[in-house]
């Protein structure tokens, strides 16, 4: 059994291994692995010292929960730490939409609700398809305009009103151990940290080795409020981990060129000093005081043992100060 350092999550007792495990793709490929093919790869994560794992009802239409849950419920329930989410419910199919994106075949739909009995209503079914009685930490899903467009400032409000209050609730009553978002923009979540006394925020694909503009206020703004930062999408949905040029994805789309082209001059830094530039993108973020963990998502073993590998990695200081020299990836103090 491995060691990975742990960090605490904001003010709270709660540590997080600093390398942990992404769920969504074990509900997202569907039928393309097995249930056992899943608990494998839990397993091995496991193995590898992972203990914090993440999930949401969106992802495989609660695929991701019922996959986890058969692992870590056979487990003792203080060894790890679990994070779910709320916002979307998971309905009958002719009362909601399907997530495209989604490969798996469970009969529901998805219903977005951001309202206050919604968020106890989510986490009761979603502990229903877990097998477990609590979850650590409970995330509202999804209210940035990455997600909802033009509509997101109704759907802000509805949070504010619903969802933010009730999970401010759910923690006071000792239900979940912390509150947070989970979200693909950092703004929204900075709105939010001057609303109400949050613990951490899920942030996919905004604070890594290519993009780092959370840098100069939020993540200043987080330290001063206690807030932990949790890594999701390090490798910023792929272009960060291929050198192939159409299998580069940057938000889950095609890559645009210009992204490419700084990946590409990334990639060449990193491998001038002998680093695989995909162990430099998992523990690049880790710098930072404000990021408790990384979190890539996986959906085969041997990407599971290769995450484990590249983060175990030795990455000399002269690697970080040619990258910023080069105003590839700012320096972090």
């Amino acid at each position: 059994m491995h060691m990975i350092a742990t960090r605490k999550l904001g003010a709270t007792d709660i540590e997080v291994t600093e390398l942990s495990f992404g769920g969504a793709p074990l509900g997202a490929v569907g039928d393309r692995i097995t249930d056992d093919q899943a608990s494998a790869i839990m397993h091995r994560a496991r193995e590898g010292g992972i203990r914090y794992f993440d999930t949401a009802p969106l992802y495989g239409h609660g695929l991701s929960e019922k996959r986890l849950g058969r692992v870590l419920r056979e487990l003792p329930r203080d060894d790890f730490v679990l994070s779910t989410k709320v916002g979307r419910l998971l309905v009958p199919e002719s009362e909601g939409e399907r997530f495209e994106g989604m490969r798996d075949a469970e009969p529901v739909a998805i219903r977005y609700d951001y309202s206050f009995d919604a968020v106890r209503r989510s986490l009761e079914a979603s502990l229903e398809r877990l097998g477990l009685d609590r979850v650590d930490v409970l995330l509202c899903h999804d209210i940035d305009i990455w997600t909802h467009g033009d509509a997101q400032p109704g759907i802000f409000q509805a949070a504010k009103n619903g969802a933010l209050p009730a999970l401010a609730e759910l923690r006071e009553q000792g239900v979940v151990r912390a509150i947070g978002l989970g979200v693909n923009e950092w703004r929204v979540c900075s709105q939010v940290m001057d609303l109400m006394q949050v613990d951490c925020f899920l942030l996919a694909g905004r604070f890594t080795l290519l993009e780092q503009e959370p840098l100069a206020e939020f993540l200043p703004q987080c330290r001063e409020h206690r807030v932990s930062i949790i890594i999701g999408g390090p490798y910023n949905s792929g272009i960060l981990a291929t050198d192939e040029r159409r299998f580069a994805t940057y938000d889950y789309k095609p890559a645009p060129e210009h992204l490419w082209q700084r990946a590409q001059a990334i990639r060449r830094m990193c491998e001038s000093h002998g680093v695989d530039p995909r162990a430099a993108a998992l523990q690049y973020p880790l710098r930072h005081p404000a990021v408790a963990a990384v979190i890539p998502g996986v959906r085969a073993i041997d990407e599971m043992e290769t995450n484990l590998d590249l983060f175990a990695t030795e990455i000399p200081d002269a690697l970080w100060r040619d990258l910023a020299d080069a105003e590839l990836a700012r320096a972090i103090d």
